[in-house]
């Protein structure tokens, strides 16, 4: 049921109305041009021209609404830069939005949880998502004016990701095949403060490019899907601390009931 209303409330239906649309618009006009072509009634020809106008005007508005173009002015690590987003390119930038908006290059990581392995393999991996497209050509092209998502795209590969990703992959896994790493893990590994101090920086410097990819893609306050939601601090907040149970006491000696003791027996030698 989830997923048929989300399809009734996405994209689909719209489209579908448009092509049903498009399609008995083009049967009437072609059944008139037939019926002119046939009888040669100047009506005929009148209401064809005027069928043949509404098609025209109703494509050029769904053209115009598919492919709408919005300007959007940004400063991002300390630079102006100006967008014109059409439909592609806000797809483009809503889902490398929420690829990172999920990830460890925006969640925190706290000092005492945490695998530092698995938050190397999660920016490996936004790596790899974000070059992808880039490469096999997906992605859609630069547009003739203004700036473009590939500009953002690039900067975080080339000067956040990767030389992060460089320095920090390798030493790692030197700890981690060596006999101390073994034995002591990573919390034992003495550059995991530094390995932390620099992620946070690093997921610093990226918050500026992923909120002006969704700026970009068109939503409303981008900020809001990298933070908790207020519900959520609200609900943690309310909670009840975890109730601890003690083991129960045991008795003490003297608090038992100790059964007297049998008197012996005179008999007994």
């Amino acid at each position: 049921m989830a997923a048929r209303q989300s399809w009734r409330s996405g994209p689909g239906p719209r489209i579908t109305a448009k092509a049903l649309l498009a399609g008995v618009m083009g049967a009437v006009v072609g059944i008139a041009a037939y019926a002119i072509g046939r009888t040669g009634g100047q009506l005929l020809s009148v209401v064809v021209g005027a069928l043949a106008g509404v098609t025209v005007v109703l494509a050029a508005h769904f053209y115009r609404r598919s492919a709408q173009l919005t300007e959007v002015q940004l400063s991002v690590a300390g630079n102006a830069m100006t967008f014109t987003a059409n439909t592609d390119m806000r797809q483009a930038a809503l889902r490398m939005f929420f690829q990172a908006a999920t990830r460890v290059a925006t969640r925190p990581l706290d000092d005492d949880t945490g695998n530092l392995r698995e938050a190397l393999n999660s920016l490996k991996n936004l790596f790899d998502l974000y070059r992808e497209p880039i490469e096999s050509g997906s992605t859609p092209p630069p547009p003739l004016k203004g700036d473009s998502v590939h500009e953002l795209v690039l900067d975080i590969l080339n000067f956040e990701l990767a030389p992060f990703l460089s320095k920090w992959h390798p030493r790692l896994r030197t700890w981690e095949e060596s006999e101390a790493g073994e034995m002591g893990g990573e919390a034992a590994w003495p550059e995991n403060a530094a390995f932390r101090e620099e992620l946070r920086e690093l997921q610093h410097r990226l918050r500026d490019y992923v909120v002006a990819l969704g700026k970009v893609a068109g939503l409303r306050d981008p900020e809001r899907h990298l933070r908790r939601s207020d519900w959520h601090a609200r609900r943690t907040a309310s909670a009840p601390p975890p109730q601890t149970s003690g083991l129960p006491h045991a008795r003490r000696s003297h608090d038992r009931h100790i059964p007297p003791s049998t008197p012996a027996s005179d008999d007994a030698s």
